[in-house]
């Protein structure tokens, strides 16, 4: 009875870390729809040139539409994740909009994360009934996005004096507290690197990433008004965040 209750859970918490996941899109396209109408009003450029934004927008919301009911889900999470990389290439390649390198890292590291929640989804973890085995191969290349982006969140937690500040105002302990997350992060990043103790690091990051979204993320008066991230940019991030603790979700429940 307590294998049964315990499977029936993991499974509960592996569709539910893929029901975010797949409405990750949703969110991403309508908070980049009100970022860029944020930034009309102060006559700054979107990311993506006007032209290519809507089928940017289009493609986002297609992948996400099919994903969300089911239909060819792995093929459509392997579109989505190809449809983020060359979204997000095309966004820093362009030029139009200037960010500080602590705020690239932390854009960049989070559409990476994301790409690899896709790629997992594509190797068919989190079906509720998989009628084909899960591709490995996709699987290991998911997580290593997931542990670069825990390098990221090292990087910035050493070298990012904005990082460091936005933890340090909530976190007890101080700067020893700190290097113990560093220490914590870069442990995560080995494991999800490596793929050994998948499932266990993966647990461990589903415990850590609704505090860090609740109390770092959520903080959106520090960032955006003491370090000048727009509103909605700070907004997408989070959902950003929202999309790696559904992956994260995925891999911690679906053994």
């Amino acid at each position: 009875m307590a294998a049964t209750s315990r499977k029936k859970a993991l499974r509960f918490f592996s569709q539910f870390g893929a029901f975010i996941l797949t409405r990750f899109s949703f969110w991403n396209c309508f908070s980049m729809l009100m970022l860029f109408a944020e930034r009309a009003d102060v006559k700054r450029k979107p990311d993506i040139p006007v032209p290519y934004l809507y089928v940017d927008l289009g493609a986002a919301v297609l992948c996400a539409s099919f994903m969300s009911f089911g239909v060819k889900r792995r093929w459509f999470s392997l579109l989505a994740a190809i449809h983020l990389a060359l979204s997000t290439y095309i966004s820093h390649a362009g030029g139009q909009v200037h960010y500080g390198d602590w705020l690239k890292v932390r854009m960049y590291s989070r559409a990476m994360a994301i790409i690899g929640g896709f790629l997992v989804l594509a190797s068919g973890a989190g079906e509720a009934y998989r009628q084909k085995p899960r591709t490995r191969s996709l699987q290991s290349t998911g997580q290593v996005f997931l542990g670069i982006y825990l390098i990221c969140m090292v990087y910035s937690l050493q070298h990012s004096q904005e990082d460091r500040l936005a933890y340090l105002d909530h976190i007890p302990g101080g700067e020893v507290t700190l290097q113990l997350l560093v220490l914590v992060f870069g442990l995560l990043a080995l494991s999800f690197l490596s793929g050994y103790y998948i499932w266990l690091a993966s647990q461990i990051l589903a415990v850590l990433l609704p505090l860090i979204i609740l109390f770092i993320d959520g903080n959106l008066a520090y960032w955006h008004k003491s370090c000048r991230v727009e509103f909605w940019n700070q907004l997408k991030l989070i959902g950003q965040s929202v999309g790696i603790f559904g992956a994260v979700l995925i891999l911690a429940t679906d053994s």
